[in-house]
């Protein structure tokens, strides 16, 4: 974990790049001399998350706009309910059977997919699946779109925007690990910058804080809090290895006036933040300096330095599945002496009486 001030997001970048460089070193693996910078609207947009496994290709493309007018219900009825339709292309797929298709359908489906559409380019035409559906022009801006080219199968996904996401970056890091796309030993590193601020929150119905409600927004975003929430950017960054986040930070507010409208972006009224952090109000108003930090997750480095392929591989006294340690045999039964000495009640609840 590091913290600094008087600091920007590249001053805290760029030590955890040295920090990482040594651990690599150390290990005997390669970090970049400079790692890859993508944003998050970006990382959603090409990988449909927003932490990017960068050893291959076959990105995610937004096709709404060519396959809108076809006659195919799937993707009509999701683009009038306001959603879009998005398309991976997996190259030499063509060769993929009926069987293999199938699997990946189910796969799909249990990422939330309602189906996975699909084609083959074979002998320089569409064939199978949705083709019948796809006139010559919407065929050639699909090969533009996607760079797709004889020997190739495209799949197509139709939903609200985060499904979609959700089910293509899922299928899309199984078909590249299935198709061997990219070395085991590859190592891909990438900083993700400028997430969103907020989030909304369909069960509450209101703007939740995307990291925590610490984070600074960018300031050139700050006149957005009260009208436009939803387009704030945030100074946060998380650092990203094959698709694993292996650390996240940001800067933090350090003006009272600032944190007090992120506060009320959140529904927080002013007693109500008087009265949870009325301390941390109060400490801004003394004059805390610029800063920010990151936390890397040791865990999750040291599983990636060793080739590791579960955490559970590299902590200490791992639990099972059911929760229980192994070493200590807890969670177990305590006597009724430790639970005085700690004026502690067990309340077993009537059915599992």
């Amino acid at each position: 974990d590091l913290e600094m001030s008087f600091c920007t997001e590249n001053d805290v970048m760029e030590v955890t790049d040295e920090v990482l460089r040594r651990v690599c070193k150390i290990a005997g693996k390669q970090y970049p001399d400079r790692v890859t910078r993508i944003t998050y609207d970006q990382a959603v947009a090409d990988y449909g998350i927003d932490r990017p496994d960068m050893r291959f290709g076959m990105l995610l493309r937004d096709v709404s706009n060519i396959v809108g007018g076809c006659d195919f219900k799937v993707f009509a009825d999701a683009l009038s309910r306001g959603g879009i339709v998005k398309a991976i292309c997996p190259p030499g797929g063509a060769k993929f059977t009926r069987k293999d298709i199938d699997g990946y359908t189910a796969y799909a489906a249990d990422f939330g997919a309602k189906g996975l559409a699909w084609c083959k380019l074979e002998n320089g035409a569409f064939a199978g699946g949705v083709a019948k559906f796809l006139p010559e022009g919407v065929q050639q801006s699909l090969r533009e779109r996607l760079g797709a080219t004889d020997g190739d199968i495209i799949f197509f996904v139709a939903d609200k925007p985060s499904a979609v996401n959700k089910v293509l970056s899922a299928l899309r890091v199984k078909l590249g690990r299935d198709m061997k796309l990219y070395s085991e030993d590859a190592f891909a590193w990438c900083w993700v910058t400028d997430f969103p601020m907020f989030e909304y929150s369909e069960e509450e119905r209101r703007f939740a804080a995307m990291h925590h409600p610490f984070t600074s927004p960018r300031l050139e975003d700050l006149d957005k809090l009260s009208s436009d929430p939803a387009a704030v950017k945030a100074r946060a960054y998380d650092i990203v290895c094959n698709g694993t986040e292996l650390g996240g930070g940001s800067i933090r507010i350090h003006s009272t006036q600032v944190q007090s409208k992120v506060f009320s972006a959140l529904g927080i009224g002013d007693e109500e933040a008087k009265n949870k952090f009325g301390f941390l109000l109060d400490a801004l108003r003394y004059g805390a300096p610029p800063h920010g930090g990151l936390a890397l997750g040791l865990d999750r480095v040291v599983m990636m330095m060793v080739g590791a392929s579960s955490l559970r591989d590299v902590i200490a006294f791992p639990k099972t599945q059911r929760g229980m340690c192994l070493m200590t045999e807890a969670p177990s039964l305590v006597t009724d002496a430790q639970l005085a000495e700690l004026d502690l009640k067990v309340i077993i609840p009537p059915e599992e009486l």
